[in-house]
């Protein structure tokens, strides 16, 4: 055999093994890439429950909330309107859902009043509460879905009708503080195959003109956090929560 041919086979050799070694490196790093699209989708899951202070509730026969959906403030959203956490009245309209989509998941621009950067979680049916069945600590599971995991600036919900009834028959004028959602700025973690159970309290107050504003009660809030297989707990054990 030639020297011609001795190094037409070594270059053979070489391109071989050059293929090998790339294919190799290659599936490494979609391996690696998938892994790490893998880490990337972690989930938590959150709770979301309803109570309420005493208040003026007392003056009520049933005070029925319905809630739509929740927005949540992630990392980097602008903080949520305390307007209305501690006046008698709110800030302008802002109950819009900002472009929701139809799969009710949607990060908005913050347009109006509203913090921008918050995402939208609609129900798949829209929850009923009675505050005046949920006094001295009981709580009421509105929902729970899996979500990613992360800290998390803020909880809104988005009530879409309170129907009150006082005691004697009489219907009652209850309004949200100017008509935004009702916003609970407690900062709260959704870990990795764990259960967060987040409990936002609020409670009717009498305004001067006989009629009532539902209020959030900052103070009240209550996070936990628990095995994803904990179930329904009750939302006891507070872990955060100011």
């Amino acid at each position: 055999m030639t020297d011609r041919t001795h190094a037409a086979d070594a270059a053979g050799r070489d391109s071989v093994s050059r293929r090998t070694y790339l294919q190799a490196t290659g599936a490494a790093a979609l391996g690696a890439a998938g892994l790490a699209g893998c880490v990337g989708r972690a989930t938590g899951t959150l709770a979301t429950r309803v109570t309420d202070q005493p208040a003026d509730i007392g003056d009520f026969e049933s005070l029925v909330v319905t809630v739509q959906g929740i927005w949540l403030g992630p990392e980097g959203a602008e903080i949520g309107a305390d307007g209305n956490e501690t006046g008698d009245d709110g800030g302008d309209d802002a109950n819009a859902t900002d472009g929701d989509d139809a799969d009710g998941n949607e990060t908005d621009g913050g347009d109006g009043d509203e913090p921008a950067g918050r995402e939208y979680h609609e129900f798949d049916e829209s929850q009923e509460a009675d505050l005046v069945q949920l006094q001295n600590g009981e709580t009421q599971l509105i929902d729970e879905r899996e979500l990613s995991v992360g800290t998390y600036q803020f909880l809104q919900l988005d009530v879409t009708n309170v129907d009150g009834t006082l005691e004697g028959g009489d219907e009652a004028d209850v309004d949200l503080p100017g008509n935004a959602p009702l916003t609970f700025n407690e900062a709260f973690e959704l870990r990795e195959n764990t259960r967060t159970s987040f409990t936002a309290d609020f409670a009717p107050v009498r305004r001067g003109n006989g009629s009532y504003l539902l209020r959030p009660v900052p103070r009240g809030v209550e996070v936990s956090y628990g095995g994803t297989d904990e179930g329904d707990d009750g939302g006891n054990g507070s872990e955060g929560g100011s």
